[in-house]
């Protein structure tokens, strides 16, 4: 599978073990950066990178990393299609793809030990979106509001 793979320097030694883990594993990684530590860099310039060609690829996945990963999965939750989850433990990595389809998950390298960290993404990986009436209408519900504004109704 193509892994799309960005973050910043807070997470940089974590992307570089996580890169090096997912090539391990037979994956397809595009690393979006940083390429080199720079304590001065800004998450959004990879993040959004990795999440827009996420986008453009369907059939790929991302991983987004950041000090506590809550910023980065707002800047890849802009992106147009795309649904990030924060994940810091497999469980919630895999409900994230089970429940939500989501396809990028966001990782918290300040509060995620190393092998935690391979553990999420590999579920998130490996899991697919059990789909169903209910998680779908979910999925829907948000769509709609996104393209045209449109609330769901109340109960």
């Amino acid at each position: 599978m193509r892994v799309h793979i960005g973050g910043d320097h807070a997470a940089f030694e974590l992307q570089e073990a996580l890169v090096a883990h997912l090539r391990a594993s037979g994956h397809d990684v595009v690393n979006h950066g940083p390429l080199a530590y720079d304590a001065q860099d800004d998450y959004p310039v990879y993040v959004l990178r990795a999440a827009e060609a996420v986008a453009a690829d369907p059939q790929s996945r991302g991983v987004v990393l950041g000090g506590s990963g809550n910023g980065e999965q707002i800047a890849a939750n802009k992106v147009d299609g795309i649904r990030a989850a924060l994940a810091w433990t497999p469980e919630l990595a895999g409900l994230a793809r089970e429940h939500n389809n989501a396809q990028v998950v966001s990782i918290g390298g300040r509060f995620t030990e190393t092998e935690v960290a391979k553990a999420i993404v590999d579920v998130f990986l490996s899991t697919e979106f059990v789909g169903g009436t209910r998680h779908q209408r979910r999925l829907d519900m948000v769509t709609a509001y996104e393209q045209d504004g449109t609330l769901p109704p109340l109960p």
